[in-house]
């Protein structure tokens, strides 16, 4: 009892009040006594009646307050029972102990106290201290002590967020399956934008009449069409072949998991045409803005383009998917886009003080000959230019040797750290054969760069030098050579290239045409033609491309191993231990390619720096790109590669899981 309440009636006022009383009748009984005999009975009689009175208070207040302790116990014990959220105490061995009548009902249980937590709730206790963290759960974690770790189950479809406090062996359940489903919905119904666009629709309709044209178009429009309405998307026309799309997030995951039948379909429908009609798709999910969906659309379908078209891309968040992408790049028949880029070529090198030319890191023949051809573009203007490239690769030793017999062009190439110091704010930096900033010679001079060029031929892939002027991207062209033969043909009235230069540039589409046998278009010969009218030397190309014998015979120490997977993919794993150089990977996957009934190779082995190489190879029936890029690396449809840290065999396992996925989901070949 408080003592306040204790000290009402007797406290120092109640005292001296009596003292007071007793002085009195001492005072009275002087003057009579028998007065003063009768105030003494009184006030002794007063003082037993208010002492009476405060124990019978005392004792009501006491009931009183263990009545209302009693009740809100028993209230307390019933609300805790009754709360619509689950509570558990568990012991130390992670046992249940305790538990209110909500919890029971959620596990549709009368009981759970014995219960394991483990079996009950496996990825709640996996994700508590002292264990491993869980693979699919998201835990938020306020403090080190992990006073407050929440996550996400699911209990009889029903979904509920549990907190966990570990240091009070303290566990919450709370019933969020309404703001789950509210939540899908919400993801559901996010706005998507995508733009379709009929990628080849000069090419394809070549040589037909209006009507025709016409009526190809419509063909097609017909199919997109009924394929939108099938999938829930808006679909408004912009101009003869540009479609807009209009979907949320559950239509989009409809047409992924059906990995955009209509590009199959639309090719398919095209099939007797010369050139089968094919399109490329660009989707964006997850912006903020519709503008910046817009934006991201646009940039997604210059990525399926610039990979070579019949694909779409979709860019949701950041994550980059692409589907499709089964057949070779169409060849444009006009060269417009060449005579364009050549002449802002040109003025961009007017307006430098220097130019600076490198390619990607080993460069290979088709890098270097690129690199001259525009190194003469240069000179051609009388602007300053130089090559860069550090320590040669046995795959250019012989074209160096005949770069260093003209002494004027030999002096041009330096080295990456004289570069560097070169480097102004008015130097052009042309990068060729690539569209990585980290593949690049030195990627330290895209970052100081300015102004950059890019000239490539490889499809583009995630990773893209964005902040570039000019970008003159083919990947229907067969090398980075053909595409600068081009160029110089427009860029100078009167261009004047040296035997030499001429044979550098023509050595570089022969080796990535193998021999003009692969990826050749007309403008493939249209090129080789004019190099071949200045002065290119086919037999010095010979001579440089020539094999050495222990290479050879080192190739097939290596093609023994070899066998076959999916009937028609050859597949070469190196003994463990065994280093070969990248560029003998390459090679042999390049010779598997001539076998029997070979339309693709893959050859796997460690490298001297002691990376796995993957080198893949394919006659076009088979998109080689997609699967390095599903291991990190990349390339062309038909060409491409990639290096993975860990063993062979590890990698082939890799490869071999990435070959049965796409083979489950849409197959290996076209």
């Amino acid at each position: 009892m408080p003592k306040f309440l204790q000290r009402r009636w007797h406290g120092y006022h109640t005292v001296w009040a009596f003292l007071l009383m007793l002085v009195l009748i001492i005072v009275v009984s002087i003057y009579n006594w028998v007065l003063g005999v009768a105030s003494l009975f009184l006030a002794g009689t007063l003082c037993f009646t208010m002492l009476q009175a405060e124990l019978s208070f005392r004792r009501n207040l006491v009931e009183y307050i263990n009545g209302l302790s009693f009740r809100i116990k028993r209230v307390e014990g019933e609300a805790v029972s009754m709360l619509p959220l689950g509570i558990i105490l568990y012991s130390e061995d992670r046992t249940i102990e305790w538990h209110n009548r909500n919890a029971g009902k959620i596990f549709s249980r009368k009981s759970l106290v014995g219960e394991e937590m483990q079996e009950l709730m496996p990825e709640v206790i996996a994700s508590l201290p002292g264990n491993a963290p869980p693979k699919r759960e998201h835990i938020h974690v306020k403090d080190s002590a992990m006073k407050d770790h929440r996550q996400e189950i699911t209990v009889d479809d029903r979904y509920y967020q549990v907190v966990v406090i570990p240091s009070e062996r303290l566990l919450y359940l709370y019933d969020i399956t309404e703001l789950v489903v509210l939540r899908e919905r919400y993801e559901e119904e996010k706005l998507a934008i995508g733009i379709v666009m009929m990628d080849n629709l000069d090419e394809a309709a070549q040589g037909m009449d209006d009507q025709q044209r016409t009526s190809l178009i419509a063909k097609v429009a017909s199919e997109i069409t009924e394929w939108s309405k099938q999938f829930e998307v808006y679909l408004r026309r912009l101009s003869s072949e540009r479609y807009l799309m209009l979907l949320n997030h559950r239509s989009l995951q409809a047409l992924e998991e059906s990995r955009f039948v209509v590009l199959d379909e639309v090719r398919e429908m095209t099939a007797d045409l010369k050139v089968p009609m094919t399109l490329s798709i660009g989707l964006a999910y997850g912006a903020e803005s519709a503008s910046e969906l817009g934006a991201l659309a646009q940039t997604s379908l210059d990525m399926a383009l610039g990979r070579g078209g019949d694909q779409a891309a979709v860019k949701a968040g950041q994550r980059l998917s692409f589907y499709g992408g089964k057949s070779n790049a169409a060849e444009k028949r006009t060269r417009v886009r060449a005579r364009v880029i050549a002449h802002a070529l040109r003025d961009l090198m007017q307006e430098s003080d220097r130019v600076l030319i490198m390619g990607h890191r080993t460069p290979d023949i088709d890098a270097i000959g690129a690199a001259i051809g525009l190194l003469k573009a240069a000179q051609m203007y009388n602007v300053e230019a130089h090559i860069v490239m550090e320590a040669p690769n046995p795959s250019i030793t012989r074209m160096l040797e005949q770069i260093r017999r003209d002494e004027e062009l030999y002096k041009t190439f330096i080295p990456t750290e004289q570069a560097l110091q070169l480097m102004t704010e008015h130097t052009l930096l042309i990068v060729v054969d690539t569209h990585k900033a980290s593949m690049t010679m030195e990627p330290r001079l895209v970052q100081y760069a300015s102004r950059i060029v890019v000239v490539d031929h490889h499809r583009r892939g995630e990773e893209f030098i964005n902040d570039a002027v000019l970008v003159y991207l083919e990947p229907y062209a067969s090398s980075t050579c053909e595409l600068v033969t081009e160029l110089l043909q427009y860029i100078h009235d009167k261009i004047q290239i040296s035997p030499l230069e001429a044979t550098m540039l023509l050595a570089g589409i022969t080796v990535d045409t193998k021999q003009f046998a692969l990826h050749t278009g007309s403008r493939t010969f249209e090129a080789a033609g004019f190099l071949r009218r200045v002065g290119a030397d086919t037999i010095l190309i010979q001579r440089m491309l020539k094999e050495d014998l222990q290479e050879y015979i080192s190739k097939a120490e290596i093609i023994k191993h070899a066998r076959m997977i999916y009937d028609n993919i050859a597949l070469v794993v190196t003994a463990p231990g065994m280093k070969i150089p990248q560029l003998l990977i390459a090679q042999t996957a390049d010779t598997l390619l001539g076998m029997t009934n070979v339309v693709a190779s893959f050859v796997i082995s460690e490298r001297p720096d002691g990376l796995i190489g993957i080198s893949a190879r394919s006659l076009g029936r088979m998109n080689v790109q997609v699967v390095m890029e599903k291991l990190g690396g990349g390339g062309h449809l038909s060409n491409a590669a990639v290096q993975l840290e860990g063993t062979s065999k590890e990698a082939e396992a890799r490869l071999l899981k990435v070959l049965a996925e796409i083979e489950s989901k849409e197959g290996l070949f076209e």
